[in-house]
């Protein structure tokens, strides 16, 4: 298997913040630590700081994701899904996470909190036209093919 690299500068804001890192070889997602402590009442959200600020590439953003362990075990997840962070952006990396259990949650500082994937961006030219060519799927959406077979 080979990957695709690109080098992304981290920048510690505090000395306990952690550098991410891939958990195995040839995964897409470098786990986020968070850096402070932080209890989420049921459906309550809050920004989480992770302690770092980043240079990415120019055509490449950071994609912060939820981690599916916390979602699926404690209903946690990230609300702005995934959250973009743009080549230009210097503050601090924080992470948006939303409590969609009935139960409070304690974020503990040094906990994985989300992951961070690198993804290229491709920039287009938008051009206003007055008709667009016309599909089998037309205007339907939001349902429109159903649920079943």
């Amino acid at each position: 298997m080979t990957q695709n690299n690109c080098v992304v500068k981290i920048k510690k804001l505090t000395p306990d913040a952690h550098t991410p890192h891939y958990a195995h070889f040839g995964d897409s997602g470098a786990d986020l630590f968070a850096t402070e402590d932080a209890t989420l009442q049921p459906m309550e959200r809050k920004a989480i700081g992770t302690g770092l600020t980043a240079e990415i590439p120019a055509g490449y953003e950071l994609q912060v994701r939820p981690k599916s362990g916390l979602a699926l075990k404690s209903g946690l997840t990230v609300l702005n899904t995934p959250g973009t962070i743009d080549f230009g952006y210097r503050g601090e990396i924080k992470v948006i996470l939303i409590n969609l259990s009935n139960e409070t949650y304690c974020v503990e500082k040094g906990q994985k909190i989300a992951q961070l994937v690198v993804a290229p961006v491709a920039y287009a030219e938008f051009e206003e036209v007055a008709e667009l060519s016309d599909t089998t799927r037309g205007e339907g959406g939001f349902g429109s093919t159903g649920l079943k077979k």
